[in-house]
């Protein structure tokens, strides 16, 4: 098993390209420290399959916009598994259909803070621990195309997305001393709970394909298979990439 022993901090855990992140983790020998926002059963569902895996796992609240709340969450993790040996950053929100001239300023705040600050709050932590445990560990972003697409519409989603690709680069050369791997994962259209309504429409989900080389919405079970790469020894030699794993969506955009 390739995470064997670990203990990983996973955010956003409760559904989508979170849960399947730590199920996958767990299968690998990992304990898990699963966080939602607002759905405890879907959170609950993840440490049901994390210990169907036979591994540990802790489930708290956290709301990554807010640096108090992701501390406690750390703390938390620490007190129950151990100091986390692992981050998967992939708590975040969507949005859509906002342009720049129409934008509402709370509505710009709560994006950047959870979309860009929560996953720079939640590396703060955990590279606190890591320092405090010796140094070593791995940090695994989820991203998005919209960080190197044009998001007509979502501007600060795609300036959140874009900053946390800079912030991978920054950090890896910031930790490289301690040994610590950053790099993250930039998914195209996946089938979670926030792109359901899309999908489910025939004529978004017909629009959405036609951009997409290989004709179908990613899963969130080949997203994990990424992260848990990334996240073991046979990624050490791996820091400061941005890996785009999108069904050739990108290689299509100019002509989509």
């Amino acid at each position: 098993m390739r995470l064997e022993g670990k203990v990983a901090v996973i955010t956003g855990a409760d559904s989508g390209i979170g849960q399947a992140s730590a199920e996958a983790f767990a299968r690998e020998g990992a304990d898990v420290a699963v966080t939602y926002h607002t759905d405890k059963d879907g959170a609950e569902e993840t440490r049901r399959r994390v210990e169907a895996a036979g591994r540990r796992a802790f489930v708290a609240q956290a709301d990554v916009s807010d640096p108090a709340s992701v501390q406690a969450l750390f703390d938390g993790a620490a007190r129950a598994l151990g100091a986390p040996d692992l981050l998967v950053a992939n708590a975040g929100m969507g949005m859509s259909g906002m342009p720049v001239a129409e934008m509402d300023d709370a509505k710009f705040d709560q994006v950047i803070r959870t979309d860009l600050m929560g996953p720079l709050w939640c590396a703060r932590a955990f590279i606190r621990a890591r320092k405090a445990a010796g140094g070593g560990g791995r940090i695994v972003f989820i991203g998005s195309v919209a960080g190197h697409l044009p998001t007509a519409g979502s501007a600060p989603y795609g300036m959140a997305k874009a900053g946390v690709n800079s912030l991978v680069r920054s950090l890896s050369r910031e930790l490289a001393e301690l040994r610590i791997n950053v790099n993250a994962i930039a998914p195209g259209l996946i089938a979670t709970p926030m792109t359901q309504e899309r999908l489910d429409d025939p004529e978004k989900r017909g629009k959405s394909m036609e951009a997409i080389p290989w004709g179908r919405p990613g899963r969130p079970e080949e997203i994990a298979g990424l992260a848990v790469f990334l996240a073991s020894d046979a990624a050490d030699y791996v820091t400061g990439q941005t890996w785009t794993m999108d069904g050739g969506l990108t290689m299509n955009w100019g002509g989509a």
